[in-house]
């Protein structure tokens, strides 16, 4: 990628006017050793995930770390039947990021997100490269997005 996913993530922060402080841990295997590698909980780690609406309409839904997303909630919100996960190649063309990079700030393709109810107090969210996260307030992440908060998501299995 010819362009530094980190930067993007952060000047796209800077642009929304978030007060954020930048993590930057070594490769990790699991939820577990990233929420801990970033000094937090693992229901405070924010996983982006790109959903496919249609062609051509793609959400990102912010999910906690110990949750994932209730396909039947998150179907009924957005008015439609189906939903699916966009390849590795199509979220990456749609981003601009690489799976397990991906997030909302400097995401090549503006798109709507949606961000779970449970969401709150202070998160981590990934900034666009491997072992680089961006801590900050959730309420004040969500607003900056204008997110739609619903309840979208349920325990992990």
């Amino acid at each position: 990628m010819s362009e530094d996913g980190a930067a993007r993530a952060t000047a796209a922060a800077d642009s929304l006017g978030l007060d954020y402080v930048v993590t930057r841990h070594g490769p990790v295997r699991s939820l577990q050793e990233a929420a801990s590698a970033r000094g937090i909980e693992p229901h405070q780690l924010l996983k982006t995930m790109v959903v496919r609406v249609a062609e051509g309409d793609h959400r990102f839904v912010l999910v906690p770390g110990d949750r994932e997303i209730a396909w039947p909630k998150l179907r009924a919100l957005l008015g439609v039947s189906r939903l699916s996960m966009p390849s590795a190649d199509a979220a990456y063309d749609v981003t601009g990021f690489v799976r397990g990079t991906i997030t909302p700030l400097g995401s090549r393709t503006p798109l709507a997100v949606i961000a779970d109810a449970s969401i709150d107090g202070r998160v981590s969210i990934g900034a666009g490269e491997h072992g680089v996260a961006l801590s900050l307030d959730a309420a004040e992440l969500v607003g900056a997005l204008g997110a739609t908060v619903a309840d979208v998501t349920e325990p992990a299995t």
